[in-house]
């Protein structure tokens, strides 16, 4: 004879609940990856519009090199922050377990996005190379507003839902200037504004 699974209303309220007293009361854990992240992308991004520009002089496959480093660097400061909080771990909430999943998932998907671009980029070649890559950054900003989404959600937050919003609105802004150099100015701004400055200041709320 086949169980019937009881489902409990009250214990899924006091579940959600719980989790919304949670992220009011607990501050977010591993901003500083995000503080990393927008600081040296953005960076970055500011070295690419400098080359793009000539007001770096060097030749345009310097920016690889850029991206490259930047890329080996966060992940020199995203295994030092990780190993950082699996020792002083503490108290998890549940907002913060679901944040932290929430942020990993954007994390690993943008890799996975960039895995995909490089290899539609060698398959295609010249200028639709080019024209692929160029979306990049209004792809990565969609990545980042459905992390700062899942966290504003958790925390009960308004202000990170305007981050939220406004790194959904900057997709396209960015996007309405795919091949011009100031797209890569205005991606660095994205990125200081939207990730380097919100995750100082979370880094700062979780010390205090």
């Amino acid at each position: 004879m086949m169980t019937e699974k009881i489902e409990d209303p009250a214990g899924d309220i006091a579940w959600m609940r719980r989790v919304a007293e949670e992220g009011r009361q607990g501050p977010m854990q591993g901003a500083s990856i995000l503080f990393g992240a927008g600081v040296i992308y953005g960076l970055a991004s500011l070295g690419h519009w400098a080359v793009a520009t000539g007001v770096a002089e060097f030749g345009m496959e310097t920016v690889n090199v850029i991206w490259l480093g930047a890329t080996a660097l966060f992940f020199l400061l995203l295994i030092a922050t990780l190993t950082r909080l699996k020792r002083n771990r503490g108290v998890v909430t549940s907002a913060n377990l679901a944040s932290g999943t929430a942020w990993a998932s954007v994390g690993w998907g943008i890799f996975a996005l960039a895995a995909s671009m490089a290899v539609l980029s060698w398959r295609l070649g010249g200028e639709a190379a080019m024209v692929v890559l160029a979306l990049m950054p209004s792809m990565i900003m969609v990545f980042y507003g459905s992390g700062w989404a899942v966290t504003a959600a958790m925390q009960r937050s308004k202000p990170l839902w305007i981050l939220a919003i406004a790194s959904f609105a900057a997709a396209p802004l960015l996007a309405l200037l795919v091949g011009q150099a100031e797209q890569y100015l205005a991606y660095a701004a994205a990125l200081f504004l939207l990730m380097g400055l919100p995750g100082f200041l979370l880094m700062r709320a979780a010390r205090g």
